[in-house]
C-alpha cells in the first residue's frame, strides 16, 4: 500500500501564523478587560471557529455572543494578512513538488475566508483538489473530523493518504483518522510529546517534507 494524497494544515505548516492569532486574540480579549486563562492558547490551537470563540466569550469571559467574537476576530486576521503574508519560507515550493506526484488536500481549523484568502495571495488555490475548514465538520481538531472529510471527498481511505501537521490538536486530529502523520514541530509552540507520538516522521521544516520522504512512510 503506498501513498497516495497528501493532506496539509495550513497555520504553523504553510504560514507562521500562530504568533499572529495569539497576538490577535490576546490584543481583543484585553480590550474587554480580559486576560486568557493559563491553557487558553494551547486549547484554541486546533479549535474551529466556532469553538475558540465560544471558548472567549463562555470561558475567558468577553462579554459579547460568540458569533460576534468570531466576526471581529476574522476581520482583524484578515486585515493583518493583507497587510502581510507569513508564509514558511520554501512552503510554497513544497507543497508544488508534492502536488507534482501526489493528489493535495488541506484541512485547516482557519475559517475559509481566511484559506480562500491564503491560498489565493500564495498563489496556491489551483494545487489542492480539496479545501476544508473545521467550520464545515461537526467537530474541531483533536477530533479527526475534518481529515475523515478531505478523505473522503478526495474518494481515498486513510491508509493512502499522509498528513502535515505541527501543533498538538492537529497531530492528534490526523493520528485519530488513520492518516500517516508527518509532524513539523512550530519552534515557539511545540507539540505534547503524546501528540508527537502520532507522527511516523519529523521533520524540522516543511522543506525536508519530500515526495521521496512521503513515499518512504508506506
Amino acid at each position: 500500500m503506498s501513498i497516495e494524497a497528501v493532506v496539509f494544515d495550513l497555520d504553523g505548516v504553510i504560514i507562521d501564523s500562530e504568533e499572529v492569532w495569539e497576538e490577535v486574540r490576546r490584543g481583543y480579549v484585553a480590550e474587554h478587560g480580559r486576560a486568557f486563562l493559563p491553557d487558553t492558547q494551547d486549547r484554541m490551537m486546533g479549535m474551529s471557529t466556532a469553538e475558540w470563540s465560544a471558548h472567549l466569550a463562555d470561558e475567558v469571559g468577553v462579554p459579547l455572543p460568540a458569533a460576534r467574537v468570531a466576526a471581529d476576530v476574522l476581520d482583524r486576521m484578515a486585515r493583518r494578512y493583507e497587510q502581510s503574508l507569513p508564509l514558511i519560507p520554501g512552503a510554497v515550493e513544497t507543497v508544488r513538488a508534492l502536488g507534482e506526484r501526489y493528489r493535495l488536500a488541506l484541512a485547516s481549523s482557519s475559517a475559509r475566508v481566511l484559506i480562500d484568502k491564503v491560498l489565493e495571495t500564495a498563489g496556491l488555490t489551483a494545487e489542492f483538489e480539496v479545501t476544508l475548514s473545521t467550520e464545515e465538520v461537526p467537530r474541531g481538531k483533536p477530533a479527526p473530523d475534518v481529515y475523515l472529510t478531505a478523505v473522503r471527498a478526495l474518494g481515498l481511505t486513510p491508509e493512502v493518504c499522509a498528513a502535515i501537521e505541527d501543533s498538538s490538536n492537529g497531530l492528534r486530529s490526523a493520528g485519530a483518522a488513520g492518516l500517516a502523520v508527518i509532524a513539523v514541530p512550530h519552534g515557539v509552540y511545540p507539540p505534547a510529546e503524546d501528540a508527537l507520538a502520532q507522527a511516523s516522521l519529523v521533520v524540522d521544516s516543511v522543506t525536508r517534507v519530500t515526495p521521496e520522504a512521503v513515499a518512504a512512510l508506506r
